[in-house]
């Protein structure tokens, strides 16, 4: 948002529900939004957007909440795209579109949970156990399943590099790339 829209006032957009001044749009850390023009003096903000829940994409003909038995929805929010019932905020259901994908890996930290693939808050995929926080255990790219040559750490990475993928030891003390049977001739 450029500088000259900021602290404009917004047309036909109601007055302060608080004191009654103008409603500007202002700039903060997580972007624009209403504010009250008689700031610091009066605090009131409001979202620029209406619908800050998601709003609806398409509606899921033939698909019933389980819980009310509504019509469920697929709605775009803040996060990326996921479906919920039409009867929000009555009703809460929610379904994960892109559910994780677990592997086969038992975590090598716990020995009790298996690895599942997550996202950060970046977009970034990564690997953990699914305990946590019971289990902390995380890594940045892909496991493989093998031992460590070196540490005999139950489990490898595979990175790849500009020369090709190549497999390394997934303690992050140890880190060393290991020469496994047939890697070189994989590509």
């Amino acid at each position: 948002m450029n500088k000259t829209a900021l602290f404009a006032v917004r047309k036909n957009e109601p007055p302060c529900p608080q004191c009654g001044a103008e409603l500007i749009i202002r700039s903060g850390k997580h972007g624009a939004f209403l504010g009250c023009s008689k700031y610091p003096g009066c605090d009131y903000i409001r979202p620029l957007k209406h619908q800050v829940d998601g709003h609806i994409v398409k509606v899921l003909e033939g698909q019933y909440c389980p819980e009310c038995q509504a019509e469920l929805v697929l709605r775009q929010g803040r996060y990326g795209m996921f479906i919920a019932c039409s009867n929000y905020p009555e009703c809460e259901h929610t379904e994960l579109i892109d559910k994780p994908d677990e592997t086969t890996f038992v975590c090598p930290q716990c020995q009790q949970g298996k690895l599942v693939q997550r996202r950060s808050r970046y977009g970034k995929t990564f690997h953990a156990c699914d305990r946590y926080p019971d289990c902390q255990f995380a890594v940045n790219f892909t496991p493989v399943e093998g031992e460590c040559e070196f540490c005999h750490f139950p489990l490898l990475i595979e990175k790849k590099a500009v020369r090709g993928a190549r497999r390394c030891c997934a303690n992050k003390a140890c880190g060393k790339p290991v020469i496994a049977a047939g890697n070189g001739s994989e590509e």
